[in-house]
């Protein structure tokens, strides 16, 4: 796809950040509207609320950029019931709508979540047609924003679901366990406390860099054949949460001990293993991550 007219939602986030970044360096990207519900006042900036903005004003928004292809880095990984269905799902059904209305031809790249596969067996990486079984409204709530695109693409629409595993660097949210483990060590350090306290941290899960996300986005919105509708993002490693914790203080040089005494997250906590098959994003789009865990913690620290 060359000279494309690139849509990036949630383009301030920590992984829309990335995202603007591999775009606007691919040479087949004309220009990256980048949009957000706080976006300043400039040129390549659009300002739409896409969880909580009226469905007008978005087909305003297409109608007025004429995107070739359309990113959603947009959503939540914790909230109410609602607030969940609100950004995982009704965002994704009011792109739908709008897409199908105003800008038919256009490519969407919306991102999915390894939380939709739920439980999966020990040692066996969960490839694409793995069932999917969420086990908590995270999941549930992003497998049906899935559905839909899914659904879409039977009807016709160009689009695709990239279901990102555990996305991991600078910036991250302090809602996911790395991003805990960060914001307590600082915390800890600053104040002199010889201990950090977080929940249960036997799980093994797929860590892979943002950036490497970032490029598995690109290559999705750009690549000239369409992609199939869902495709596995990660590392293809499980990695011990407990190991990666604990790099993580030895790069901040911290030596105190880390406890694991509070509850474990409501929308994992059951997932105790998982891994990413790459199979089918390496063979359509020729992707692979590139980072290794080490790089992405040093990331994390800053």
């Amino acid at each position: 796809m060359a000279s494309a007219r690139v849509l990036l939602f949630g383009a301030s986030g920590f992984l829309g950040r990335e995202v603007g970044n591999a775009l606007n360096g691919d040479p087949r990207v004309a220009v990256v509207i980048q949009v957000g519900r706080s976006a300043p006042d400039e040129p390549g900036w659009a300002r739409h609320d896409l969880i909580g903005g009226d469905p007008d004003r978005l087909a305003a928004v297409l109608r007025a950029q004429r995107p070739d292809v359309v990113v959603n880095c947009t959503g939540r990984l914790d909230g109410t019931t609602a607030e969940l269905v609100s950004a995982n799902v009704l965002a994704t059904a009011n792109l739908l709508d709008a897409i199908r209305d105003v800008t038919p031809k256009a490519r969407l790249v919306t991102l999915g979540s390894a939380g939709e596969y739920g439980v999966v067996p020990t040692g066996a990486a969960v490839t694409e047609d793995s069932p999917a079984r969420p086990v908590a409204a995270y999941g549930v709530t992003k497998l049906a924003g899935t559905m839909l695109v899914q659904s879409a693409v039977d009807s016709g629409l160009d689009a695709v679901v990239l279901r990102v595993f555990n996305p991991i660097g600078a910036g991250i949210a302090a809602g996911t366990v790395l991003g805990r483990a960060a914001a307590s060590i600082r915390a800890a350090m600053a104040g002199g406390v010889e201990h950090i306290q977080l929940g249960p941290l036997g799980a093994y899960r797929d860590f892979v860099d943002v950036r490497d996300v970032a490029t598995a986005i690109s290559a999705a919105a750009l690549s000239a054949e369409q992609p199939p509708p869902v495709l596995n993002v990660g590392s293809g490693v499980a990695v011990a949460t407990r190991d990666t914790v604990a790099m993580l203080a030895d790069v901040a040089g911290f030596t105190g001990q880390v406890r694991e005494a509070d509850p474990a997250p409501a929308r994992s906590g059951a997932v105790t293993w998982i891994a990413a098959d790459l199979t089918r994003i390496e063979r359509t789009l020729g992707w692979h991550p590139k980072y290794g865990l080490a790089d992405s913690v040093r990331e994390i620290w800053g």
